[in-house]
């Protein structure tokens, strides 16, 4: 490669370019992400903030800049810092929902032909023995991650949720549905969450599509 830095500040400026290469289909996802991003139920300050949290997950460099640079005109930079930590214990916390599915493996009971039910969840109990303090610390950095702070419960069960979506773990949406439910989230704002998740995963592949435009010119 002519240039050996992958990522530059300025190479999201040939986003721009999809527009001729790829013509509707470009204008409809930026139409959706606007769209998604736009106020609604939720402000557009939680809505950033969990464009910021689900940046972090997908770590997509140039989403993290443009939605930092977005919530800091209306949140802080603590509001910010515990969103982050509410992916971050999301983000960890899939990984570990799905030591229940490896422990299934493990015991290998072939009589049971399903790979996911929400039976299975209790099996995480487990851990605390195999798996001794570092089980319980995550279980600690979990709790506190999630407990009401500047932000509220229900404000972090909404980003939470939206990480759910983006990992993919069907335990965790299972659980922070139900605690967003018990904290007075509407369905209604729940969709609003998951559409700012479904923007930004795919955001962050449209966004490397400039990589991808350098890596062409360039081979």
């Amino acid at each position: 490669m002519s240039n050996d830095s992958l990522y530059k500040k300025s190479y999201i400026n040939r986003l721009g370019e999809y527009g001729k290469l790829s013509g509707d289909a470009f204008r409809a996802f930026v139409n959706f992400d606007q769209k998604a991003l736009a106020k609604g139920l939720l402000s557009s300050k939680l809505k950033e903030l969990i464009a910021v949290a689900v940046a972090h997950v997908t770590g997509c460099p140039y989403c993290i800049e443009i939605h930092v640079n977005k919530v800091k005109k209306e949140a802080t930079k603590e509001e910010m810092a515990e969103a982050i930590m509410v992916a971050t214990a999301l983000k960890a916390g899939s990984a570990m929902a799905h030591g229940v599915n490896a422990l299934n493996a493990y015991d290998g009971n072939e009589s049971d032909k399903e790979l996911y039910r929400a039976s299975y969840f209790d099996r995480i109990k487990e851990y605390s023995n195999l798996a001794g303090d570092t089980f319980k610390s995550f279980v600690s950095f979990d709790t506190q991650a999630m407990k009401a702070g500047i932000l509220s419960v229900k404000e972090k069960e909404l980003i939470s949720i939206a990480i759910a979506h983006v990992t993919g773990c069907p335990y965790c949406i299972e659980a922070h549905v139900k605690a967003a439910k018990k904290a007075q989230v509407s369905k209604e704002e729940m969709a609003e969450a998951i559409m700012v998740a479904t923007a930004l995963k795919a955001g962050s592949a449209m966004a490397h599509g400039v990589n991808a435009l350098n890596a062409y010119d360039e081979s």
